[in-house]
Formats: structure tokens, sequence, C-alpha cells
């Protein structure tokens, strides 16, 4: 019931309109239990002809169509009373009228509609009276239905002894319930009495309707649910549980909503996230496009025992089926044929002329004969097992970075310059889009090295000394990043014969004249190479007008701090190429910078074909000093060149706005991008990422720049997937960063990705670089995840300084984590440098089992241990003293009453084991999981077997 109005409930006066005022009168008195309540009286059985009424306020009706009224009276028999023979009466009458809003005190009495005349059941007498018996009569009448906005009830006495204990006006509707997990709303009754209101249910959250039958009630007129048709279901990843759809927990999956319940992942599958619709394959293991997501993911098959028989030009081939199918019954083999050279490494394929038989591809059998051969020659063979798996496992491998160029010739050495070319690499792993030739001077003491690019197999470094021994170097590129170096080639340059010298022989006047011209210029190189040395900058700050390389070694490569330039304009113009405002089109706004918007557009260069593009804009009003820090950023960024570094096309500076165009990335930055797909790419992929970030540091580390604000929200993504590390602005935590930042007296410092170091002396070094890449690699191998979670600032400083390091994610490999904990090394000098970071995630991408393994980069004992403050889970005698040493006791009752009583039956727990304790904050199901992995790794650390989970 839905209450309008209930004179009971109200203790002061009601003050209803009373006509005549000496007709009804309104007085306190107490109901049957004794509680005060305000009452109506009216006894004018004396006189004739009375005429007496009373209205109620306006009551206002809401929804309601039908409106009941239910009274509660009592009322004096007439033949208890002597004398009043023919003007007493035992009914009165009761109306209504309808009106859109109050219509003030007046009463009409034609306005009103008649509802009914009342009649008592029972009635009082005077002695009844005296001894306190309430006879109370009910009476319940219906109005409706009703069109306006609300009405008046008007009661009639014509010459009764009544009094009017109580009204209530109510209206029917039938409550929101789930029913068939779908919701129905609060639904109004009919107008009429069997009339039945059908009512569509919405879906709950995750779940959908079933086919051509959606849900639907009815709601009838006395407020009940009725007759129930159709239903919803669970969508895919999700199960029902009461009246909701809750999330498959991890290791399960449902494929369709069709399912009723959710399924244990399949033989070699796995997931980590709730709520799957289908399980990812192991490492090694894949499922074909068109197995189902029930289907065990199954490995690729391998041929052995190939033997051969020659007949002349016809050679017979035979081999012995896999000894493992990889699960599965659609193997079939094909046959590849080269004919090679006598030199090894030299072959090409067999082409059209060679014939099979039965075929070269689709064997069932495991025999076959190769005709039309040429005689003297030398063939190769191999033979493949293919099953449905094997594009999608050959896919994978070529995720791995191409391996190293081996065979590297000189074609040309002169004074100044060297041609060189190479092989292509015997395992490209890909398609190979650019070479990368790395070369120092050998005697040259810091080894400060240079790059050069080519496109294709060779290429000429030009800008070398004369009489110079240079080591090279080259490794391949492709969408998996770069590969490994190849082994060192030396090379000397050619002596340099000028005219000078050679007629110096015949005057020594000469001689001396050219040694004093020599000594003079070596003077003033040593002379300005100090000063700049100490500036830290070789042009901007001395006002020299020629070129900075001019005055460096040839080929070197050096970060320069554009704040050391006077004019910052200057420094921008020598690093960043000026663009005309008109080749840039602005298409939308995608973000909000420190200094302005960010918008996408295109950019159209004369001869050239137009390109996305990411373009800063400086906003209107700005300061002198914010111009210059937002081209600062240009002015940085404009000096690298790196697969792996976000590139700068160029800058407006002559127009309005002021713009910083820089290529666009479609996939936007990395954590937001690893959140919106949480769970979707392999480990190898996710190494992959990381190896590309780290190759962009690496670059940068060897220019000398230190980047200070290294994390997941700078790493930009493209659509190849390709991570390139971004934010180069010289004010690197703008005002109102979400990220938590700790202000000290030099500046804010993003703390969760600072080195102590940093944070305590700003000593912003690549090694304090290092350790923020550490927590890259932890937010990477967590989707995004935020680091030490729900910690202050002041929790995380602290917590590092005692030793804290943050726990492997989920599913994250150990060798992963523990080069992450060697990037979080206390002692600076005892973390990695970039390059040996490279060679280890390399290493890792070309065979996946050393992800299994740490593998430290320090000289430190390698431990599975978090750090030095984890707790050594072996020395634990009890569940409750490991509970209360990772200060989560209040679960000892939860593990004890399902009967983890040992360490050993804790370590074999999972998520879902956790959960069904009843522990259900996610922080502590982390903690507790993070704590339970540690424990599997010392135990694997120091019994040398794994846990079987």
């Amino acid at each position: 019931l839905v209450i309008l109005l209930d004179s009971k409930a109200q203790q002061t006066e009601l003050e209803w309109i009373s006509y005549p005022p000496n007709g009804w009168e309104e007085i306190s008195g107490l109901d049957e239990n004794y509680t005060p309540i305000r009452t109506y009286q009216v006894c004018q059985v004396m006189e004739p002809n009375q005429n007496n009424w009373l209205r109620t306020n306006w009551i206002e009706k809401g929804n309601a169509q039908r409106i009941f009224v239910e009274l509660k009276f009592t009322l004096r028999d007439c033949n208890s009373l002597p004398g009043v023979v023919g003007t007493c009466k035992e009914t009165f009458n009761l109306y209504y009228q309808e009106t859109d809003s109050e219509v003030g005190r007046s009463l009409r009495e034609n306005q009103y509609v008649k509802i009914d005349t009342i009649a008592a059941d029972e009635s009082f007498t005077q002695g009844d009276l005296g001894e306190r018996k309430m006879k109370l009569n009910t009476e319940v009448r219906i109005i409706g239905p009703l069109s306006r906005r609300g009405f008046y009830l008007a009661f009639q006495d014509v010459g009764a002894c009544i009094a009017l204990v109580s009204v209530k006006v109510y209206y029917k509707k039938c409550w929101s319930i789930i029913e068939n997990l779908a919701t129905f709303p609060d639904t109004v009754t009919g107008s009429e009495f069997s009339s039945l209101v059908e009512v569509e249910g919405a879906c709950v959250s995750d779940a959908e309707e079933e086919a051509d039958n959606s849900p639907k009630m009815h709601c009838s007129a006395e407020g009940e649910w009725l007759v129930p048709i159709g239903k919803c279901i669970c969508k895919a990843g999700f199960h029902q549980k009461g009246d909701a759809c809750e999330p498959c927990g991890r290791g399960f999956y449902k494929s369709s909503s069709q399912d009723l319940q959710c399924s244990r992942c399949p033989a070699h599958s796995f997931n980590d996230r709730e709520g799957s619709w289908r399980c990812d394959c192991d490492d090694g293991y894949y499922r074909a496009l068109s197995d189902p997501p029930s289907v065990a993911c199954t490995s690729e098959s391998a041929c052995s025992n190939l033997v051969y028989n020659i007949n002349q030009t016809t050679v017979g081939l035979e081999w012995n089926p896999p000894a493992d199918t990889g699960g599965r019954n659609d193997v079939t083999y094909r046959v590849i044929c080269r004919r090679c050279s006598w030199e090894p490494e030299e072959c090409v394929p067999c082409g059209p002329n060679v014939g099979y038989s039965p075929a070269q591809s689709g064997l069932v059998d495991t025999y076959l004969s190769v005709v039309d051969l040429l005689a003297h020659a030398n063939y190769t063979f191999e033979v493949e097992a293919v099953n449905g798996v094997s594009d999608l496992s050959r896919t994978q491998r070529l995720f791995a970075a191409p391996s190293q160029v081996s065979e590297v010739i000189k074609e040309k050495v002169q004074q100044r310059s060297i041609q060189l070319s190479w092989q292509e690499p015997q395992q490209p792993n890909g398609v190979i889009t650019e070479y990368e030739i790395k070369y120092y001077e050998k005697d040259q003491k810091d080894r400060v090295y240079s790059t050069v690019r080519s496109k294709s197999t060779s290429a000429t470094v030009n800008n070398l000394k004369p009489s110079t021994a240079y080591v090279f170097q080259i490794r391949a590129f492709t969408e998996a990043g770069y590969g490994t170096f190849g082994p060192r080639l030396e090379i000397t340059t050619q002596e340099e014969a000028t005219a000078a010298i050679v007629s110096s022989e015949q005057n020594p006047v000469i001689i001396i004249a050219v040694v004093a011209v020599a000594g003079t210029i070596i003077l003033v190189f040593m002379v300005f190479g100090f000063i700049i040395g100490r500036r830290y900058a070789l042009a901007g700050p001395i006002g020299l007008s020629a070129p900075v390389s001019l005055l460096k070694f040839p080929g070197t490569k050096t970060y320069i701090d554009p704040e050391t330039y006077e004019d910052p304009n200057r420094a921008v113009h020598q690093f960043a190429k000026e663009l005309d405002a008109s080749c840039i089109k602005i298409e939308r706004v995608i973000g909000a910078g420190e200094f302005g918007e960010v918008c996408s557009g295109r950019l159209k260069l004369p001869g050239k074909r137009d390109m996305s593009v990411a373009i800063k804009t400086l906003k209107v009003g700005y300061t002198e000093k914010q111009r210059r820090d937002f081209l600062c950023e240009a002015s940085v960024m404009g000096q690298f060149d790196h697969p792996n570094v976000v590139h700068l096309e160029g800058v407006v500076t002559r127009g309005k706005p002021v713009m910083i165009v820089i290529e666009y990335m479609e996939n936007g930055s990395l954590d937001g991008f690893l959140r919106k797909h949480d769970g979707q790419f392999t480990v190898i992929q996710l190494v992959g990422m990381l190896r590309g970030i780290a190759a962009g540091m690496r670059y940068l580390s060897d220019m000398g720049y230190v980047h200070r604000d290294l994390a997941a929200r700078n790493i930009l993504v493209n659509s190849n997937l390709v991570c390139k590390v971004s934010d180069f602005g010289l004010s690197r935590v703008i005002d109102d960063d979400p990220e938590a930042v700790y202000t000290t007296t030099g500046g804010k410092i993003p703390v969760r990705w600072t080195a102590p170091e940093a944070i305590q002396y700003r000593k912003f070094t690549s090694a304090s670089d290092v350790w923020s890449y550490g927590v890259v690699m932890w937010e990477v191998m967590s989707y995004g995840e935020r680091p030490y979670w729900d910690m202050s600032n002041q929790d995380v400083i602290k917590a590092i300084e005692e030793g804290y390091r943050l726990p492997a994610p989920m599913d994250c490999p150990p060798g992963l984590h523990q080069l992450m904990l060697d990037c979080w090394q206390k002692d600076r000098a005892e973390r990695p440098k970039f390059d040996q970071i490279v060679s280890i995630l390399d290493k890792m991408i070309r065979n996946p089992n050393t992800l299994k393994t740490p593998v430290g980069t320090c000289t430190r004992p390698i431990s599975p241990l978090l750090d030095q403050s984890t707790p050594d889970f072996t020395a634990f005698r009890s569940v409750g003293e490991w509970l209360e040493a990772i200060k989560m006791e209040r679960y000892r009752d939860n593990f004890t009453a399902a009967g983890y009583g040992s360490l050993e039956s804790v370590a074999r727990m999972s998520i879902e084991d956790v959960m069904s304790l009843g522990i259900t904050l996610v922080g502590h199901q982390k903690k507790i999981m993070s704590s339970i992995q540690t424990m599997r790794a010392q135990m694997l650390h120091l019994h040398g077997t794994g846990v079987q989970v």
C-alpha cells in the first residue's frame, strides 16, 4: 500500500473545514489502545433537517488511478436517545471532488460527487460509552479512475450522532521485484478491479534476454505480481547465483549464455581474470580458429628419424610420425626442398621444375618421392608435421626479435668514409624494416658510439677520421624490436695525404709553419672543449654561430640541455623543424595537457604523403615562461631519433596557436591500453613491449639524457603495439596530475616510480631511471595496476627505506620479477644498465624457458625472496604464524575451519580457494595470494621441486 492520508498518524490539529461551524467539531481523544488521536464528532440529533459538511485538506494522488478510502467511526443507536424519533439518523454520506490544485477554504456542495451512504454495522448506547467499549465500524470504499492531480474528501451528516475516529486514504501497487534475473519496477495497479498491467522486465547486470523470450510480469489490482513470462540468462563469462549474475572465477570460463555453469579451463589453458568467456593457451600451446573454447589447447607436432634413398635424380624420403601429436588428430606433412651451393648457408627454393609424388603438402602417409632433380647437385629437405595450430605457433615465433647479422663485408674504405654490406640474418623472425650500424673509435676510452640506419643491406658511414681504427656492429629491426648486435668488425680508414705535407719534404720552413698552425688549432680546440665541458653545451651559451657538430668529434651524439641556451627560440629552431601551419589540419581534441589541448590531425608536407599526427597546442593568454617551457619539450625531443622514442615531426612558432607536432600513437598511453585489454596478451608479447621500452631508454641513456618521470602513463603505444618513450617536458608533473607526487624543496616527484636517492637527495641519473623502469615492468605485468595500491606517499617512502619491494604480479614469471628486484637495488651502482636489461629481455624472447628461472644481473646471490624484509616462510611452524607475519591474522579461523593446517596445503591454494574462505576484500585477496606465490618460490628454491597446484 501507498498511504496518501492517515489521520491517526497526526496528533496535532487536522484543521479540516467544517460547515456550518457549529456542526462537525474536532476533538482530541483516545483510540482503543489509549493512544491520543484527533477525531471529528457531530451529534445534532435534537433538531430536524441537519446538513453538516466536513472536508479534508487537498490530497495529491501521485500515480494512482484507483483510490481506497478506509473509514473508522462510532455511531450512537437512535433508540437509546429518548425524544428524537424522526430527527435522528444512523448514516452519513461520503463525497469527493477532483481538482488539479487546492481551491481554497470555500465549500460548494454541488461540486462534489457522492461515493456512497455509509451505515454502521454496530452502534453503541449510553451504557456502552460508560464502560468505554469502543464499537468501531470499518468501511472501505473505492474511487476511480481519477484523472486530475488530486482530490478532496467530504463527509455529510444529516442528523446522526457520529465520531469519525480515523480516515486512511491509499492506493495499491506492485513493489519492485527480481524474477528470472529480470528487474520489474514499482508498478501502480490498473484502474479496474479485474485489470492486469503488463510490465516488461530489465535484465540484471551481466544478463541478457533469452532469445525470443523477453521477460514480462503482470501486476494485479490487489498489488500482486502474476503470470511471469520469459526470462533473462547470464551472459558468457557469468553464472547465476541467486538473483544476480556473478563472474566466473579465475581458472574458469563460460563460453555461451546458454551454458548454465562455469567450467574449469581445458587442459593446457588458463585465465587469470574473472568473467572470462574463454581460457588462454599456455606458452607453447595453441587453439585453432575453428576450435571451440571447450577444446584443450594443443601444441605443434614434430617428425623424427628422416631417412632418404637416392636413385639417379629421384630421392625417396621416409620418416617416423611425431611421438607426440600435440593432442590433435589432424596431423599432415609437407616437404620443403632447397637447392644449395657447396658453400654453407647459400640455398634457394627448388622451384616448380621439381615433382613430388604423391604431393608436396597435405600428406597423410610418412613417405614421399621427389623427382626431376638435377644431377650432381646439393639438396636439403625438411619435413614438417602440420596440424591445426602450426600457423598460430609460427606467428607467435615471428614475434621474437631477429637473430644476429653475422657476415659483414667492407666494400670500400676511404679517408673519411667506409662502405659496408651484409647478409640478412639467418632467422629474421618477421619482416626486417631497418638495420642499425653502431660504430666507435677503437682507442677511445669512454667508447661514445654513433649510429647510422639503413633500409637495405648496405650503408656508407661518413665523417670519419683518417688513419683511425673503428669498430662496427650491425643489428636488424622488425616489429618485435631490435635483434642483438652482431660480432665486432674492426676497420681502419686510409691515411690523409695533402699537398702541404708532400711539399714539406723539400722546405723545412713549411714544416715549422704547418706544425705551428696545427698547434694553434689544437690549443684553441682544447680551450673551447674545456669551456664547453664546464657548461654542458657547445654552441648556445657562448653565442657561436657555427653548428654544434663542427666542434664535436665526428659522428658522436650527446644530449644538449636546452636550458643552457640564453634564447630558447634558438634552441628549438636548432633541434626542431619549423612547419607551416597551413600544412596541419586539426581534426579533433583527444585530451588536455599542461599547457593546452592535445589534438589529433593530419600533416601534409609538400612532396610527401599526409600522415596522422598528434598536436600539442599552447593555450591562449600564455606567459613567456609558459611558452619557453612548452617549446623546451620540442627542443629535447628533436634531438632523439629511435624507433622506441616518440618522434617529433616539427613545431609551429611563427603562428598561432603555437604547436608541437609529433607522430600519432593510436593506442594512447600504455597504462590505459593495458587496463582496457586486461589479460589479452601472452607473456612473450608483454616482454616484447618491455623490450621496446628498454631499447628506447638505452638510447636515451647512451645520449646522456635522464628522463626522471618514466612510468607506463608516459609510454605511448601505436597500432602495431610498438611502445615508445614520451613526455620530455621539463616541468614533469603538472599541478592537477592525478598521480601522487611528493613535494620537496626542489619540486614535485612521482613517488611511486622514483628511486629513493632521487626522492631524498634529488640525485637523478640513468640508474634512477632504471628503478623507474622496474616499476614500469610491474605495471605492464599487472596490466596497469597502480603501484603500491592504496598506500599513501609517506607509507611508500617508509616501506622502501625499510626494504619492502613490490611482490610479483599474478602469474608473473620468476625471471621477470627477479629483473624488477635488480632494478630496485638500494645501491644504484648495483642496478643493471639498460643495455643489460635489453640483453636479458632478448634472451627471454628467444628462449621463453628463461622466464621461469630468475637471471640476476647483480653480484648478490639470486633469491626468490621479495627483499630482505620478506619473511622466510620455511621458518614458520604453523599457518597462524604465517598469517600473523603478513598481518592477516584476522582470517586464522577461516583457514582452520577449511582444514588448512599446514603451510604445504596453503601453498597449493588458488585464488578461488582463498575466496571460498569468505575473504571478500580484493586487497586482502591479493596480499594473501602474493604471499602464497612467494611461499611457492621459496619452497622451489630450497627443495628443488615445485608445488603442484
